[in-house]
């Protein structure tokens, strides 16, 4: 099994969006050091809590500060681009640094749809399997027009999902699949039986290959790592209500995160009625424990028995972990302990 990382370039709270850019150089390198298999840039906007709005330019900044890394997209949402500029930039970029660019491709805006109108002036309409054999033709020269410099070059294409739609194309394709299951794990399982039994072999890759995106947080002991998943809990709360604040420090407990949510959303106004008990006021939290539920949180013995049971549950190749932790140099130690347990299974 291999390990890679996902990063979104969260902002934390107190920095700026250089000072996080900074940190997802950081943890590039610490990537590299510890023999990371490849280290991938989520594509956002409109999120002013995330830094990662410009894919290719946060590849080539991490590409031209470590040396033999593999740096890709996690994706690039191609409906939002027209697939020429994509095969020029992504052309470039393996040009400029041989064998060590992947181009992940996604079919979600990766926004709303406002933004996405936004991104996609005059491309309001798109078909994602049409879009991506444009993209191949100028990286193999078989369109009418070519892409510099990316005619000839062999970029690998990676296909995202979340779905079983994205299942059936990348098993079609014949090319890798990497299943979303670090925010959305309901179809997980489903999407991965379809594209191992539906794969066609292709020049591209012989047989199937799963990446599986997980949430993970490994620490010295449960209870710390419990801890340090609070601040992930608070991201994904985040998500939720759209609220869009900076990564933000650990709590003492999860209970705390939603006891600060409700006071901060739902004061009561009927002297003493639980409000934790409606479920109307339930509601975020079973979204968000449902969009995490693909977490590997605890000590090592406790992560080995979670990826152990993982793989029992769905047959993949590699995880591609991302770690909502705070303090930088704890994520560092996460990422370090999670590739000793890879390592072992």
């Amino acid at each position: 099994m291999k390990l890679s990382i996902l990063n979104l370039v969260p902002v934390r709270e107190g920095q700026n969006y250089q000072q996080a850019m900074a940190s997802m150089v950081t943890l590039a390198q610490y990537a590299e050091q510890i023999g990371i298999e490849r280290y991938w840039i989520a594509e956002h906007h409109n999120t002013k809590n995330l830094a990662s709005s410009a894919t290719a330019l946060l590849i080539q900044h991490t590409l031209a500060h470590t040396e033999t890394l593999r740096v890709g997209s996690g994706g690039v949402m191609l409906p939002n681009h027209s697939p020429y500029i994509v095969a020029e930039q992504y052309g470039t970029l393996e040009t400029l640094y041989p064998n060590r660019v992947e181009l992940g491709l996604g079919r979600a805006p990766g926004t709303d749809m406002r933004t996405a109108y936004a991104l996609r002036k005059g491309r309001e309409h798109s078909d994602f399997p049409t879009e991506i054999a444009e993209l191949r033709g100028y990286f193999e020269n078989t369109n009418p027009v070519s892409a510099y410099p990316a005619a000839g070059l062999k970029v690998p294409f990676y296909i995202l999902g979340s779905s079983t739609e994205s299942a059936y194309l990348a098993a079609e394709l014949g090319l890798p699949y990497a299943f979303a299951s670090h925010f959305a794990p309901r179809m997980m399982e489903m999407a991965v039986e379809i594209y191992r039994k539906q794969f066609k072999p292709s020049p591209h890759l012989a047989a199937p290959y799963v990446i599986l995106g997980v949430n993970a947080i490994v620490a010295q002991t449960d209870e710390q790592a419990r801890q340090l998943a609070t601040t992930q809990t608070q991201f994904f709360l985040n998500v939720v209500t759209n609220a869009q604040q900076n990564l933000q420090p650990p709590l003492a407990s999860a209970d705390d995160v939603w006891k600060r949510h409700l006071s901060a959303q739902f004061p009561p106004h009927f002297g003493p009625v639980d409000f934790q008990e409606i479920p109307l006021y339930n509601q975020e939290r079973a979204v968000v424990e449902q969009m995490t539920a693909c977490s590997l949180i605890g000590s090592s013995a406790s992560v080995t028995h979670q990826l152990n049971t993982l793989r029992d549950q769905v047959h993949f190749d590699e995880i591609m972990a991302v770690s909502y932790i705070f303090d930088e140099q704890l994520q560092r130690l996460s990422y370090k302990m999670l590739k000793e347990i890879v390592d072992k299974i």
